[in-house]
């Protein structure tokens, strides 16, 4: 069995790769080198035949990282450039390493998509779990402790803020007392913006083109267009956490 360092290791030389061959005008390296370089890593770790299924993935996961960097670029006017996009926005990384992990998630390898995600999540402070489903077209802006679990579903054209926490509201639990895998996390149907510091909680649904404002706890399901802001704030007095 290969150490956790000698894993990380070839995680990181397939991720470089992959980063090349998606970006090849940004590459460090000669891009078309990259299927070789990834076969490399990614055969010590889960065998050829899924390092081979891998790169057969990497024209899709190129394609939808094209769309997502499109997606920032014209959802931040901070933004000058795709360039900048690429160099210096995190989600960017994270986005990349998500759909990494996705591909080989759906490949039933095993704790490698986690690796990924969770290194992501280390540098970047956003949280995408491999499990989720997300499509075209997927903006973060700023991204600091955004959160997407399992089984989150996300179409095209979403855009996130930083903060937002598509979790589970509560667990559903077998007879042994372990909590069930089962479908617990929103669906964000196309065209949502979703607001800083949103929580959207359990396995309901934000239809097509609605607008979530910011600190909105939401644990119903809207229909399409709708524009959820939170209640008015009030003044009240509490004890011992009584009431919060």
């Amino acid at each position: 069995m290969r150490s956790r360092k000698s894993t990380a290791k070839s995680l990181g030389e397939m991720m470089d790769a992959l980063n090349d061959a998606v970006f090849p005008e940004y590459a460090d390296r000669d891009p078309n080198l990259a299927p070789e370089r990834i076969l490399k890593a990614l055969s010590t770790l889960a065998g050829e035949e899924v390092a081979q299924a891998f790169i057969a993935a990497i024209p899709e996961i190129k394609r939808l990282l094209a769309t997502d960097v499109a997606a920032i670029e014209a959802n931040d006017p901070a933004a000058s450039d795709q360039k900048e996009v690429v160099f210096c926005y995190p989600a960017v990384k994270a986005i990349l390493y998500y759909r990494a992990a996705h591909v080989l998630l759906g490949l039933k390898v095993p704790v490698l998509p986690r690796m990924l995600t969770e290194y992501a999540h280390s540098v970047t402070g956003i949280d995408i779990h491999p499990g989720a489903q997300i499509d075209e077209y997927f903006a973060i802006d700023h991204g600091t402790g955004t959160v997407i679990g399992e089984t989150a579903i996300i179409g095209k054209h979403v855009t996130l803020y930083q903060g937002v926490t598509l979790g589970a509201k509560n667990f559903v639990y077998d007879e042994t007392g372990r909590p069930r895998d089962i479908p617990r996390h929103p669906i964000i149907e196309d065209n949502v913006t979703v607001y800083s510091n949103a929580s959207l909680l359990g396995r309901i649904t934000i239809g097509e083109g609605s607008i979530i404002g910011g600190n909105v706890w939401l644990t119903h399901s809207v229909p399409p267009r709708s524009r959820i802001l939170q209640g008015r704030y009030r003044e009240a007095y509490f004890k011992d956490g009584e009431g919060i």
